[in-house]
C-alpha cells in the first residue's frame, strides 16, 4: 500500500554543500544528502558563483550523496554546459555506483567523460586527484 500525504511535499533530507577554494584553478564542491527538486537551488547557485572565476577545472565530489532526481542531474548538466560556456573543465569524485548507473543510462556519462569510480579514493595529494583535471 502506497501512502501520500495530500496537499503536503514529501520531505527530502537536506542538501550538503561545501565549496573549497584553496586550489583557485580546480574549486572543489562537496554535495551531500539528497539532490532533488526541493534542495538543488543551492547547488546550483554555488555551481553559478564559482563559474563566475571561470577556472581551469571545477570538481563535484558526491561522496556523502545518498539521492539525486532529474532536477539534481539537470544541475550536474547545467553544470558542465556552463563550464563549457567559460573553459572550465568539470570533474566528478567520489560518485556513488546509483549516480554512476544514473549517469550511463542518461548518457550523461559520455557527455561529461567517464566519472572516476566510487571505490576509488581521492583526495588531496593523491596521485589520482592531479590526473582528473
Amino acid at each position: 500500500m502506497i501512502v501520500a500525504s495530500v496537499g503536503r511535499a514529501p520531505e527530502a533530507t537536506p542538501l550538503s554543500v561545501s565549496v573549497d577554494r584553496s586550489d583557485p584553478d580546480r574549486p572543489l564542491i562537496r554535495v551531500g544528502g539528497e539532490l532533488a527538486y526541493a534542495t538543488a537551488a543551492p547547488l546550483r547557485a554555488e555551481v553559478d558563483r564559482v563559474l563566475a572565476d571561470a577556472p581551469r577545472a571545477l570538481v563535484l565530489d558526491f561522496a556523502d550523496l545518498t539521492f539525486i532526481d532529474s532536477t539534481g542531474l539537470a544541475v550536474i548538466v547545467h553544470a558542465w554546459r556552463e563550464g563549457q560556456s567559460v573553459g572550465t573543465t568539470l570533474r566528478l569524485r567520489a560518485v556513488p555506483r546509483f549516480l554512476a548507473t544514473i549517469l550511463d543510462i542518461t548518457g550523461v556519462a559520455a557527455l561529461l567523460g567517464r566519472p572516476l569510480p566510487a571505490t576509488r579514493a581521492v583526495g588531496p595529494g593523491s596521485p589520482q586527484s592531479s590526473a582528473t583535471a
